[in-house]
């Protein structure tokens, strides 16, 4: 095969590091799944700002590699977009005004040929975000979060969702999703056909970072002062996640019980974090709450590590990180019953309801008291996630990849196509 005949794949990683939330994790986890491939002709090109690759980097493997763009459009031409990448504060205000007839929601940009020109004959947007093209597209909506917590957006932030979301689901040619259930959500609100809805899987990135050596452990101790054990829910403060239920639940097994529960909660500080601040403060709860902020990620791997047990209170989301990192390294959880997470969680986790606080604390309690229940749910979690894998994911992407390029599928290929998700 020359190098004209190979499938070249165009992959959206434009963002930066830290901002992302579990987004930058789905791009981590594609690229090292990608370039653990050794038996395709497939070329893999990372569309990526320029200066702002170093958290990709050290990721990428085999054919894969960076295509840098300017932080200013970017591989798109509308003005807009320009504006947005160059003055982010503008994109928060546009984001805060009514619709309008004189404010229109643009819709996505055209892309200026960038990725075109490079010979790619597939274009892969993962970051809910991406343009229109020419070329046949993958496109991830993730979640439809605004439809189902509308309180939790402004009507421009939900009219954008809208057309966005709308617009790429309709180039696309294949959209995918995390979980059955986030596939039945999006066929029922955009009306898509089913087949073109495709359940992928992600998996747990801890493997993908360094293996915390003692070092590293004694340093994420002394950091953040963790010698007594600890809760952990890593999660950037969005109000979805909320924070709120869980200190809530942790003052409730004070006053009610007696039991003082610590919690480390990892996640990019913002105008949020502070607020959660005085809610700990109003609760009692300074001297219980630790917030690192943005770690890396050898100091999550580090805190997974030393947590007693992870819980995830959250009110909505397509599928749960934290929760097959905890799977993945052996520490027992608990998550609420909502979306996909029950089916995600499978007998592997405790499930609650996340807008009950004793329901919470009670969860809490039994993690944090009962030994052998901490121990079943470690083994059943090791379990639970040993089938989900970034190379699975990674083959299952070449597979669609192939098929969007009208390239002859392989038997392996056609058999992930077919098979189970498990979720």
């Amino acid at each position: 095969m020359t190098p004209q005949d190979r499938l070249r794949v165009a992959i959206d990683a434009r963002l930066r590091s830290g901002q992302a939330g579990g987004i930058e994790t789905v791009v981590v986890g594609l690229a090292s799944g990608l370039g653990r491939l050794t038996d395709g002709d497939e070329e893999y090109l990372f569309l990526a700002y320029e200066g702002e690759t170093s958290w990709l980097e050290p990721h990428l493997g085999g054919s894969s590699r960076i295509l840098p763009v300017p932080t200013a459009g970017g591989g798109v031409d509308s003005l807009p977009a320009r504006v947005a990448d160059r003055w982010p504060a503008l994109r928060r205000v546009w984001r805060l005004l009514p619709p309008s007839r004189l404010l229109p929601e643009p819709g996505p940009p055209r892309s200026d040929g960038t990725v075109e020109g490079t010979g790619a004959q597939v274009a892969h947007f993962p970051l809910q975000a991406g343009f229109l093209t020419e070329l046949p597209s993958i496109y991830h909506p993730h979640d439809l979060q605004h439809v189902h917590l509308p309180g939790y957006f402004t009507p421009r932030e939900r009219l954008h969702r809208e057309s966005w979301y709308r617009a790429l689901c309709e180039q696309a040619r294949v959209v995918a999703v995390t979980s059955s259930w986030g596939r039945d959500d999006l066929v029922r609100h955009f009306d898509l056909p089913a087949e073109k809805v495709r359940v992928v899987p992600w998996a747990a990135v801890l493997d993908e970072y360094p293996t915390p050596t003692e070092e590293d452990l004694a340093d994420v101790r002394a950091r953040w002062d963790l010698d007594a054990p600890f809760l952990l829910y890593p999660a950037q403060t969005w109000p979805h996640k909320n924070h709120v239920g869980l200190l809530g639940a942790m003052a409730r097994l004070r006053d009610e019980r007696g039991l003082l529960v610590r919690a480390v909660f990892p996640g990019r500080r913002n105008d949020r974090t502070r607020a959660l601040d005085d809610v700990a403060t109003q609760l009692g709860l300074e001297g219980q709450v630790v917030w690192p902020g943005f770690v890396t990620g050898v100091q999550l791997a580090s805190l997974y590590r030393l947590a007693r047990a992870v819980v995830i209170p959250t009110l909505f989301e397509a599928a749960s990180f934290p929760l097959w990192e905890a799977f993945q390294a052996g520490v027992p959880a608990a998550c609420s019953n909502v979306t996909s997470l029950p089916e995600q969680a499978g007998d592997a986790a405790l499930v609650f309801d996340p807008r009950d606080e004793r329901a919470i604390a009670a969860a809490i309690e039994q993690l944090w008291t009962d030994h052998e229940l901490r121990l079943v749910l470690a083994i059943r979690g090791r379990q639970r996630v040993a089938a989900f894998t970034w190379e699975r994911t990674a083959r299952t992407f070449r597979a669609l990849y192939r098929q969007c390029a009208g390239r002859r599928l392989t038997e392996d290929d056609a058999a992930l196509l077919a098979a189970d998700p498990g979720i």
